[in-house]
């Protein structure tokens, strides 16, 4: 029996309301549409699709979901995008996370985090918890507005430095502007950092 690799880090993915909904085009971690008046938008496709459809296809089913959402779909601006990272700095602090890597789009996030205590869907959690209720605060979104799409979105396990480094290099990539953030630490090839 092989020996299996332990996981040493995770790209953790997730939409903001309204975005990558459980029939899209592109394929999604649904297992089934909940929602009746989404169902005749398109077929169910668990997980993401080999072959992306245009971007022509994505926009019209985005169009033609909108107006069927129980809430507007949110998309970040900068004032908000600035909030969320503040309130990610705060959860990395009080649980001791280390995150190497961070981009906080209008539609989506991505964090490099390094393995912790926490399973990577309780970091999810934590840190998709706290941002809304500070989003609903600063934003005076409806309490009940759902901020994050529901679940946990995507995890990736990342096993060998190579794959951290790779991870990083595609999360900074994302954002037009670079984003800089005071929570992001510089990964050191841990856990082989001592032979660095």
């Amino acid at each position: 029996m092989a020996k299996r690799t332990p996981v040493i880090a995770y790209h953790l993915i997730w939409t903001g309301y309204g975005h990558w909904l459980p029939n899209d085009p592109r394929g999604s971690g649904s297992h089934v549409v909940r929602a009746d008046v989404l169902r005749d938008l398109g077929e169910l496709h668990h997980g993401r699709k080999r072959v992306q459809p245009p971007g022509r296809v994505i926009r019209k089913f985005s169009q033609q979901a909108e107006p069927r959402l129980r809430f507007p779909v949110l998309r970040f601006n900068r004032e908000q995008i600035d909030v969320i990272a503040n309130t990610f700095a705060e959860v990395m602090t009080e649980q001791r996370y280390t995150c190497f890597a961070c981009a906080i789009m209008p539609d989506h996030v991505h964090v490099c985090i390094r393995k912790h205590r926490d399973k990577c869907e309780q970091m999810v959690a934590a840190l998709q918890g706290k941002s809304r209720l500070r989003l609903i605060e600063h934003s005076n979104f409806d309490q009940d507005h759902p901020v994050w799409t529901a679940g946990n979105g995507w995890s990736v396990y990342l096993e060998r430095p190579e794959d951290v480094y790779r991870t990083i290099r595609y999360v900074k990539r994302n954002p037009r502007v670079p984003q800089i953030w005071p929570f992001v630490t510089e990964y050191d090839n841990w856990p082989f950092h001592k032979n660095f």
